[in-house]
């Protein structure tokens, strides 16, 4: 079995706002706690390896915050989690679908990140029991 590492979250409580790396967060059923989601009842995640590869393909610098999701993992493949069951830290999730990039990020960000993470623009997941979730926390498939 495959095992992620959280890299890194960020969170921001105002959208459109550039969202502040932070070590810890507490995640109920409503979302991440103080994040502008806070009631989606979901969680985003993204690759830092996508990031990687977003400059690789494109030359296209995306810094973690610059992508808006909460979650930036490393060592595990989101896409397969979709449709399943994993951890976040002590968090409990159902990959929903991907998250695939839309115009509004291109427009916050800079042109070629909407073509250029197609397919790699990170997981939506719904909380199936909330917890803690930290840095350097695990990403376990169930």
């Amino acid at each position: 079995m495959v095992v992620g590492l959280v890299e890194a979250i960020h969170i921001a409580a105002e959208h459109e706002r550039l969202p502040q790396p932070v070590e810890a967060v507490e995640v109920t059923a409503e979302g991440i706690r103080g994040d502008r989601y806070f009631g989606a009842r979901n969680l985003t995640l993204i690759e830092a390896e996508a990031l990687e590869g977003l400059r690789a393909d494109t030359g296209i610098e995306l810094s973690p915050a610059e992508a808006r999701r909460q979650v930036l993992t490393r060592g595990i493949r989101l896409n397969d989690l979709s449709g399943r069951r994993f951890t976040v830290g002590e968090v409990e999730c159902v990959g929903e679908e991907w998250c695939e990039p839309c115009s509004h990020l291109q427009r916050l960000t800079r042109p070629g990140v909407l073509r250029g993470l197609v397919h790699r623009g990170g997981l939506r997941a719904d909380i199936a029991r909330g917890g803690r979730i930290a840095v350097g926390d695990d990403v376990v498939p169930a």
